[in-house]
């Protein structure tokens, strides 16, 4: 059953088109509107199910401008559905500003689960599920990059992220200057796709295996880090963190947050900086 004046949330599938449930098709089917990321894209799983719903256009360069349109639409009555080009909508997809304004508008947002990357990787990846954080995509510029990493260097918990292929190498060669090359990692790509690839296995292991074989580079992967098993930090460690943070902090600055990430004391990190003339 549809209920007027809602959005819904729609999750869709991420490869193979069967993984949608009956409630997210019969939702669908009966919404007077779907917003899509492109529906170019979502069209073949509209055909897929018969679905004959209106389509429009929702992503990051027109959501907010799509804001109120919207709320006109809930207000007359109408029921909504998003849907992204694959997987559950806002999970690094556009819809945020959108629900954001409905919830404050007053009007009921309701999820139809299904299929998630992050989540279905996680599920087969062979590390620890029970705390984890999920981290969006990796940053694209280098220095963005290795000062994003470096704060999960002894993070107590699974991390995921999303990496574009074409930047999935350096994306690795970088883990490997933060992390290590034994600290491990999943390698998830093209799931549920006729070439799935998960791979668990050292950072080096698994930056090799992507070199050596260019169809790795290739369709969206997940990467998730096991979580960090070091229970006290080295001097080594904390050097390469302090190297890291010294790219774009002053040295006070630098001490004080490798602190928190080693659990070392601010002075004795400031005197490090000051040995090594970082």
């Amino acid at each position: 059953m549809i209920e007027s004046s809602t959005l819904y949330i729609v999750a869709t599938p991420i490869g193979n088109l069967l993984d949608i449930s009956p409630r997210a098709i019969e939702i669908l089917k009966h919404a007077d509107k779907i917003y899509a990321e492109d529906t170019r894209h979502s069209k073949t799983l509209m055909q897929s199910h018969a679905i004959m719903t209106d389509m429009q256009a929702l992503h990051e360069h027109n959501e907010q401008q799509q804001v109120a349109q919207i709320l006109q639409r809930l207000k007359a009555g109408e029921s909504i559905a998003i849907i992204s080009d694959a997987g559950t909508p806002l999970i690094s997809d556009p819809g945020f500003f959108i629900v954001q304004a409905v919830r404050q508008a007053g009007w009921k947002v309701s999820p139809v689960p299904g299929a998630c990357a992050a989540i279905a990787a996680l599920s087969a990846s062979g590390l620890a599920s029970d705390r984890f954080t999920f981290n969006g995509f990796i940053p694209a510029k280098k220095e963005a990059r290795r000062k994003f990493l470096a704060t999960f260097l002894y993070s107590e918990q699974t991390n995921i992220f999303y990496e574009s292929p074409h930047r999935i190498l350096v994306s690795l060669a970088d883990m490997i200057s933060v992390f290590g090359e034994e600290r491990r990692i999943c390698f998830a790509r093209e799931l549920t796709k006729q070439f799935e690839t998960i791979k668990l296995a050292s950072l080096s292991e698994i930056l090799a295996f992507a070199t050596n074989d260019p169809n790795q580079q290739k369709g969206e992967i997940v990467l998730i880090l096991e979580k960090s098993t070091a229970m006290v930090c080295s001097e080594k460690q904390a050097l390469s963190t302090l190297k890291l943070l010294m790219e774009e902090l002053p040295a006070s600055q630098a001490s004080k947050i490798a602190a928190k990430l080693t659990g070392l004391k601010k002075k004795q990190l400031y005197q490090l900086i000051l040995d090594h003339n970082l």
